[in-house]
């Protein structure tokens, strides 16, 4: 599936929801206009373009803006610093994080969910082309920090860290949720089962857990260290490096997260959840489903329904 017909998928089933969705969608060259440089450069390869969409549900009387956030690479090659002919197999799945928001945006608006709620899709295609990213090449954000390429692998998070900026300075959201299959190391960190997670507040991360063992989908902390371990993105000439991979002190799963965090004002009260399905998200290439239980477990508060709580 293709960043177009995935859009297009994901649009008719909102329409089909019968509830008033507002939608918004930013495609190709559009995206560099509005300076989503992260989503634009990752996508600009491909014969696809790629796509920023969202669909926001604003129900009477709430009080609230919670965001779902997730990354859409419908497939990845790993751009020139291209996968290994073992690596790139299964690359369709890479998509599992949108794919994950969107089925928790769709059950939970179903389920009467009192708050506004954003689901936020983040569509690219990683391909090989003349115009591809570079190593070396230096992009600007939807943020307006510049990122220098260190890896042109290292694609997730930098459409990710569009979508969670986008979450915070538009919307508005006092928490925000970002799922991806973003890194080969959650596999390694927390296992196969478990999906990594990494949050700004201790106590989120302890309601995370235990939404974890509630909804079947389990989750693991990363450590949360930015004065730790931000430092191993450091560039010389710009704000950040994507990725510093074999030079890095610090775990690389939650290193990718903070790289996504560094595009949040923390300054606000923000509750923020990052969570890598990598591994638990596909078994033997095809999906499990992983995710949609966890968020509608975590934002159960929110719902009357005794089955979701």
């Amino acid at each position: 599936m293709n960043s177009s017909a995935f859009a297009e998928e994901t649009v008719k089933i909102a329409e089909n929801l019968g509830i008033p969705i507002k939608t918004t969608l930013v495609k190709g060259d559009d995206l560099l206009k509005r300076g989503f440089g992260g989503i634009y450069h990752v996508g600009k390869a491909a014969e696809h373009p790629p796509i920023f969409l969202c669909f926001s549900h604003n129900p009477s009387g709430a009080t609230k803006d919670i965001a779902l956030v997730g990354k859409g690479i419908m497939f990845d090659t790993g751009g020139m610093q291209i996968k290994t002919k073992t690596g790139m197999p299964s690359m369709k799945c890479d998509m599992g994080g949108a794919a994950a928001v969107f089925a928790a945006f769709c059950t939970l608006v179903q389920s009467g969910f009192k708050q506004n709620l954003h689901c936020l899709l983040c569509i690219a295609e990683n391909s090989v082309s003349p115009k591809a990213n570079r190593p070396d090449d230096i992009i600007t954000m939807l943020s307006g920090k510049s990122v220098e390429i260190a890896n042109t692998d290292a694609e997730g998070r930098l459409v990710l860290a569009d979508g969670v900026f986008y979450a915070m300075s538009v919307l508005k959201a006092s928490t925000i949720i970002d799922v991806a299959t973003l890194t080969g190391a959650q596999a390694y960190v927390s296992g196969r089962i478990h999906a990594a997670v990494l949050c700004n507040k201790e106590e989120t991360e302890r309601l995370v857990v235990k939404s974890g063992r509630k909804s079947g989908d389990l989750v693991h902390p990363l450590p949360y260290a930015p004065d730790l371990h931000f430092s191993d993105l450091k560039s010389q000439v710009a704000d950040m490096k994507n990725s510093n991979l074999g030079s890095m002190e610090g775990p690389p799963s939650a290193i990718a997260g903070l790289f996504i965090a560094s595009h949040i004002d923390f300054t606000e009260d923000v509750n923020w959840i990052h969570l890598d399905i990598a591994a638990p998200a596909f078994k033997n290439d095809r999906a499990t489903a992983f995710g949609p239980p966890l968020i509608c477990s975590v934002l159960s508060e929110h719902l009357d329904v005794p089955l979701l709580n």
